[in-house]
Formats: C-alpha cells, sequence, structure tokens
C-alpha cells in the first residue's frame, strides 16, 4: 500500500489525465431588461451618472462583471461616448462606452482580450477572462482567453503556497498541512472564479488543477492553443510523478 502522500499524486495524476472537469464558478447573474446585454469590464471607469458627463451627478458605482443592458448613446461635446443603461428596474443611468463590453458587440472580444493580456494584476486578468468565458461564448478567441487564464492561475500557485507557508508558524490546533494550505484565505477569491488549487504533500506546495488547459482540450482541441495546453498538462502530470 503507497504512502498516503503518493496515493494521492497518483489520484490527482490520473484526474488530470482523463477528467475534463468544470468550473466551480457560480452561475450567471440575472440580466436586467429593456436593452442590449452589456457586461461592466472596467470598474475603474464605472461610475453610473444622472447625465452624460464626467462631472455629471453619480448615482452608484457597479463592480466589475455586474451586467446592464444598454438602451441609448450619447456623444457629449468632448467627444467621450457614454451609454444609457438599465442597472434595474429601478435604476438606470449613463455610464462611459469604454467601462463595457458586450457580446453583441462586433470587436468587443478583440478589445476585451487586449485588456485581458494587459492587465498588470494577476488576479484581475483571471477575474477578466472569467467574464469574457461566460459571456463571449461563441467568439472564435476563446481558446486564447482560457490558455491565458490557465498560465496566470498557474503562475500564481508559488505566491499562494507561500502565503499558506506563512500561516503554518500560526497554526494553533492540531490539523494537517494540507488542511493548512487549503484554508488559506488567499484562495478565496480564486475560489469564488472557479480557479481551483490542490495541494502537494510531498513538496509542500499548491498547484492549480488545470481546468482552463482541459477546456481547450475538451473544447477546442484544433485550435492552436491545444498543444500549448497539452504541454501543460504533461508538465503538471510529470512533476506529479515525480
Amino acid at each position: 500500500m503507497p504512502p498516503h502522500g503518493l496515493l494521492l499524486r497518483c489520484v490527482v495524476f490520473l484526474l488530470l489525465l482523463i477528467c475534463p472537469g468544470r468550473s466551480g464558478h457560480a452561475q450567471k447573474k440575472k440580466a436586467p431588461q429593456g436593452g442590449r446585454l452589456a457586461v461592466v469590464i472596467d470598474d475603474r471607469l464605472a461610475a453610473l451618472r444622472l447625465s452624460p458627463q464626467l462631472t455629471g451627478s453619480l448615482i452608484r458605482r457597479l463592480g466589475r462583471g455586474r451586467l446592464v443592458a444598454v438602451r441609448g448613446r450619447n456623444i457629449n461635446k468632448d467627444g467621450i461616448v457614454f451609454l444609457f443603461v438599465n442597472v434595474s428596474s429601478r435604476t438606470h443611468g449613463w455610464i462611459q462606452k469604454e467601462a463595457l463590453a458586450s457580446p453583441t458587440q462586433r470587436g468587443d472580444d478583440e478589445r476585451l482580450l487586449r485588456i485581458i493580456g494587459a492587465s498588470p494584476s494577476e488576479y484581475e486578468k483571471i477575474s477578466l477572462a472569467r467574464i469574457f468565458l461566460e459571456y463571449f461564448s461563441r467568439s472564435p478567441l476563446r481558446s486564447q482567453v482560457l490558455l491565458i487564464m490557465g498560465d496566470t492561475a498557474a503562475a500564481v500557485a508559488a505566491p499562494l503556497s507561500k502565503g499558506a507557508a506563512k500561516q503554518l508558524e500560526k497554526r494553533v490546533t492540531e490539523v494537517s498541512d494540507e488542511s493548512v494550505y487549503l484554508n488559506y484565505s488567499g484562495l478565496d477569491r480564486y475560489n469564488r472564479l472557479g480557479v481551483k488549487f490542490f495541494f502537494d504533500s510531498q513538496r509542500r506546495e499548491l498547484h492549480y488543477d488545470g481546468w482552463a488547459w482541459r477546456e481547450i482540450l475538451r473544447a477546442h482541441p484544433k485550435s492552436p492553443a491545444a498543444e500549448v495546453a497539452r504541454t501543460k498538462l504533461g508538465e503538471l502530470a510529470s512533476r506529479l510523478r515525480q
């Protein structure tokens, strides 16, 4: 009978090879009615205002991922495009066009991909990738977004492991290292995005579970990203076998 750690590594290895996997992300939010669907992609610009002006009175600020229904369009005297949107049945106002992306607006998938690639924050990159995957279901760019998401998630595993390791020093109850690592609060925001990690007990480190790479092979097996995804999964499986 193999040691517990080796047994766990063997099980994870088999899952990586044969299980297509599903994201644990929450169900899509309910979209408001009355116009064309759009989603907030830049909360820094997502000020909902009473008038189509940067100095217009603020109604509220919308968070990244918030759905709106676009009802109208206005170009103000400064050349800034504002969209009139419904946020709910009772709340509506003007918001700067660049704060939103719409799956029915031609070119918005390309624009969102550029924004994802240029984002300096790993969390923001993954958050925007999740938005893309949820609402741009017919875009031919999905495999590229999945690859970015997988690579970014794999890259954050190392700093998350360091953060979790520090919690071992503060451990006050008799629980396993695995419990400490997988209960680390730094994982929470990634977990809410459906990004999961597993614990390698031998190396005492976290690894990305590879969902995005497996999804490429499942949904886009003939894309240029598929060969890269296959290599990434092979590298992860090889590490677990060592």
